[in-house]
């Protein structure tokens, strides 16, 4: 390690490299419950696409495996530190290199906030439309790697459908483009499209061009309040079969309202056990008759209350709720939590089974859900330092994804696999696709040095 070490202090200024135990505690793992870290031997912090190579170059010379690292915001443990390992931070790469209004795209480093980038681009009327909870904190780099959704991607798609182009280092330390700038191209295979959502095991991000939408009419807000989450699950159901693609439909249950209202005291849990929050932005009179569907929908499910906002604070006061919920929820005790993508028709049956998992295991399950798109976050919550509580919430959690599957769903549908849900995964693949995929990751990274142990790579020595 102290040749690696020696090695990147030749290549790199000094103030990219962190030794300093102390400094390295904050770059070992994300916001994964439960998932194991090691500690690093340094942490590296470039500034540009050539420093990043130098770094990988150096991991390939010595065998020393590298994890790439956004915000830490992840919650998979996909970006938790590897013993005696390489930890490369995008914390420094925050450059916003160009806003181009005429073709519609960004170009940025991976270390840009979420956020940041939309802002520039509404200041120029446009619009990037990923946004995850975690958007005032997470990077477009770590929205990559994990194909990041969020509230709106029901009805305008994830991170990959705004990747275009990606500068890359791959695990033999070569610097490439992939993807294109052109709304159109089908030359090669996507090799771009295959980055996203590989976690950082088939190469580091070094830039990202996206597309760009203009920037989009006001929304109308929906919504309903339910006295059971499998009325409100079908409620969700009844909305697409009536043919609507809502701007955003959200629910939140009565675990995560309660939690919101002892931090923020905003009065929400004593008016519903569960609320469905709609949204439109369709224009003119299409938004209006998709307002009124969307309320036919809820009421026709057996919501016990339902109305369309007319005061645009109250609306947003109610989304954010939920973008408050999980860190509400935190406050209770650790959160392990699930990520399970089904069939919209399947949304109430899953909802319920997640309800007899609770009462079965004896664990606290809060849950919200991009509904909209049949993404269910159930937030496990358990006592601190009770560990048969944490046994038990860890059944709960493998029976979710079981029964996520065996209803024709995901075992993951934006936070990615990381380390929580490697046997989920080889559940839904089966071993050819699985095989299929370590073949790329072995073309890709022939040495093993990214990320090893994560997803479906094996760990650092194993063959």
């Amino acid at each position: 390690m102290r040749a690696l070490v020696d090695d990147l202090r030749r290549d790199l200024p000094a103030d990219r490299l962190l030794l300093d135990p102390d400094l390295v505690t904050g770059f070992v793992h994300d916001e994964a419950e439960w998932a194991p870290h090691g500690t690093p031997c340094v942490v590296v912090r470039p500034r540009t696409a050539d420093e990043v190579q130098a770094v990988v170059l150096a991991c390939v010379r010595h065998g020393v495996p590298l994890v790439a690292r956004g915000a830490g915001t992840g919650l998979s443990g996909g970006a938790n530190a590897i013993d005696g390992g390489v930890v490369l931070s995008t914390a420094l790469m925050t450059e916003i290199r160009e806003i181009d209004p005429v073709e519609r795209l960004a170009v940025v480093q991976p270390g840009v906030v979420n956020d940041d980038l939309r802002a520039a681009c509404a200041e120029r009327d446009l619009w990037y439309p990923p946004d995850p909870a975690s958007a005032p904190w997470s990077t477009i780099g770590g929205n990559v790697a994990t194909n990041a959704g969020g509230i709106c991607c029901a009805k305008y798609g994830v991170t990959r459908d705004y990747v275009l182009a990606l500068e890359v280092v791959t695990g033999t330390g070569e610097l490439v483009r992939l993807g294109r700038r052109t709304a159109k191209g089908v030359a090669g295979y996507d090799l771009a499209g295959l980055m996203v959502g590989s976690e950082g095991t088939l190469g580091v991000v070094t830039e990202v061009t996206v597309r760009l939408r203009p920037r989009r009419e006001p929304e109308h807000t929906v919504a309903g309040y339910f006295s059971s989450i499998v009325d409100a699950g079908r409620a969700v159901t009844a909305v697409g079969a009536a043919g609507l693609t809502p701007s955003a439909l959200e629910l939140i249950d009565r675990h995560c309202l309660s939690a919101v209202d002892r931090w923020k005291n905003m009065g929400l849990s004593a008016d519903a056990d569960v609320v469905l929050l709609g949204r439109t932005d369709a224009p003119g009179a299409a938004g209006e008759r998709e307002v009124e569907a969307m309320l036919a929908c809820f009421e026709g499910a057996g919501a016990t209350w339902a109305a369309r906002s007319t005061d645009q604070e109250e609306a947003d006061a109610l989304f954010a709720a939920r973008r408050l919920a999980y860190p509400a929820l935190e406050r209770l005790g650790p959160v392990l939590t699930e990520d399970v993508c089904v069939p919209r028709a399947a949304v109430p049956e899953m909802l319920a089974r997640i309800e007899k998992t609770a009462a079965e295991s004896d664990t606290l399950i809060a849950s919200i859900a991009h509904a909209g798109d049949g993404n269910l976050h159930p937030l496990l919550i358990t006592p601190p330092g009770d560990e048969d509580a944490r046994r038990r919430a860890q059944a709960a959690f493998d029976r979710i994804i079981a029964d996520a599957i065996d209803l024709g769903g995901t075992v993951t549908g934006e936070h990615g696999v990381g380390l929580l849900k490697r046997d989920g995964l080889r559940a839904e693949l089966g071993p050819v696709v699985l095989n299929l995929h370590r073949a790329v990751k072995d073309a890709l990274d022939p040495h093993g040095i990214l990320n090893p142990g994560k997803v479906f790579s094996r760990a650092p020595g194993a063959r």
